[in-house]
């Protein structure tokens, strides 16, 4: 192993804790996913072998094998077969870029709202009728809203369901606690899955009169399509969002832990 360079930064820890609540192999795991966020491994770098891991930490075989399978999944190491396991080098086709900010805009239910704009059953044209897998000219719903954080418009929201009033999604999607669940990952829901792809835009005079947003303006298009637990489409549509509240941000490589923190699995 690598010395670590750095000085300033603590060093992980080196032992297993047999009085700790926490399984020998999730320990070893943090132990080496702490070294490789240190600076101690490095990206290429051959990690010890099974041998001289039982001999270093007295773990038999199987919890090595689990420890590192765990750093595997995660993708912080990369077994090789016959060659053993090399910390992985940094790929940036792998970041992966969260929509933390959109959640952001959501808060809670004292601090946004949803203005409802329009809600109608109309006929599903061409493209609808693709998106959402029924005949053109079938009974969709069709809403439009602002969703207004603090009082401000910053994301216009148009969507398209399926028009089923035994379905409960009709009722909750007119309501912005719907889409908090959505982003939150708390509640239940009537979707199994859902499809997203985000482009930048150019503002129509109604989405910069809706946002208040002097035009020329760009913004960013997020599209949406929602299954039911059936596979079958329920929702298509899209939010625009101003592009001075939304920010994409992703992380790349092994980050150090924040005090207090831990992994399990």
């Amino acid at each position: 192993m690598k010395e670590n360079l750095s000085g300033s930064r603590p060093k992980p820890p080196q032992s297993i804790d047999r009085d700790l609540y926490k399984p020998a192999y999730v320990q070893l795991a943090d132990i080496v996913r702490a070294q490789v966020a240190s600076g101690e491994l490095r990206p290429g770098d051959q990690l010890p072998s099974e041998a001289q891991f039982v001999a270093r930490y007295g773990l038999s075989p199987m919890t090595i094998r689990r420890a590192l399978n765990i750093l595997v999944d995660e993708g912080v190491l990369n077994a090789r077969q016959g060659k053993g396991t090399f910390v992985r080098p940094i790929n940036l086709a792998q970041a992966t870029f969260g929509l933390e900010d959109l959640r952001s805009l959501f808060g809670d239910e004292a601090h946004t709202s949803a203005r409802l704009v329009e809600a109608r059953v109309r006929s599903a044209d061409e493209l609808t009728a693709r998106k959402l897998g029924i005949a053109r000219g079938g009974r969709v719903i069709f809403i439009r809203r602002l969703l207004c954080p603090e009082g401000r418009p910053a994301v216009y929201h148009r969507e398209y369901l399926i028009y089923d009033p035994t379905r409960p999604i009709v009722e909750s999607e007119m309501e912005v606690t719907a889409l908090q669940r959505l982003f939150s990952g708390r509640g239940e829901t009537v979707l199994k899955r859902g499809e997203l792809s985000i482009e930048t835009t150019l503002l129509t005079d109604e989405e910069a009169r809706l946002l208040e947003v002097k035009l020329p303006a760009s913004a960013f298009r997020i599209e949406h399509l929602f299954y039911g637990f059936d596979d079958q489409p329920l929702s298509w549509g899209w939010f625009i969002c101003r592009s001075d509240r939304l920010r994409f941000r992703a992380h790349v490589g092994v980050a150090a832990p924040e005090p207090g923190t831990e992994h399990s699995r």
